[in-house]
């Protein structure tokens, strides 16, 4: 069973003080707008309609809780970085999720979703830059890796991996895709450690799942 399959629903928040207090460790999941993190939350989910998919990009708009089966939440962030977004929202929105990476005290990790055709995005590094005084981890995954060739996938996971190696942060990266279900098993292993359970029977590769460069840990 995948990690986050039976996750359930929990509460919607606009502003920090509309959430639940802090307890059970949470992973957030941030990107933007149209880098797939709706998309690859379903995918590890195994379901169609976890996260909202939208054609609009930036129809996330408040940060969405889950509970999963063993215990830990999923936070799933307002997209960032998209042009139609009001100038108010985004203000909004930077100000609070600004807040919510330094603040919140069950936040164990953040799984930074980033399209493997442009990663690495002026908002991206302002994630990173907000995250990382925590010395919490950060996972990458770099979505929509089926667009590419092998070669070319291969060669943005390693331009991620030296530039976040670079900022001497608690990395990892990997290569992801919704479509073909490329690094299920990487990204779940990833986020069942950091939650201490075990990634589950769901890991295992579907029948026919191709085998691009998966994750790529960063010393």
């Amino acid at each position: 069973m995948s990690l986050f399959q039976n996750a359930t629903y929990v509460a919607s928040a606009h502003r920090l003080q509309d959430l639940p207090p802090p307890g059970a460790p949470e992973i957030a999941f941030a990107g933007r707008s149209n880098a797939g993190k709706s998309s690859a939350i379903n995918a590890l989910a195994n379901r169609t309609r976890l996260a909202f998919v939208s054609k609009t990009p930036g129809r996330t708009q408040t940060i969405n809780l889950f509970r999963l089966a063993g215990g830990g939440i999923l936070a799933d962030l307002p997209g960032y970085g998209y042009a139609k977004v009001p100038e108010a929202l985004r203000r909004h929105w930077e100000a609070t999720l600004s807040a919510y990476l330094q603040t919140r005290p069950s936040l164990c990790g953040l799984a930074l979703v980033m399209d493997a055709r442009h990663p690495l995005t002026e908002r991206d590094e302002l994630m990173l830059g907000w995250f990382r005084p925590t010395g919490r981890p950060i996972h990458v995954l770099l979505t929509k890796a089926d667009k590419l060739t092998r070669s070319a996938a291969a060669a943005t996971l390693t331009g991620v991996g030296e530039r976040l190696h670079a900022l001497r942060g608690n990395y990892t990266a990997q290569l992801f895709s919704s479509v073909d279900r490329t690094g299920i098993e990487e990204a779940e292993a990833v986020f069942a450690g950091w939650l201490g359970m075990p990634p589950g029977e769901g890991n295992k590769k579907a029948p026919g799942q191709r085998g691009k460069p998966g994750a790529k840990r960063l010393s």
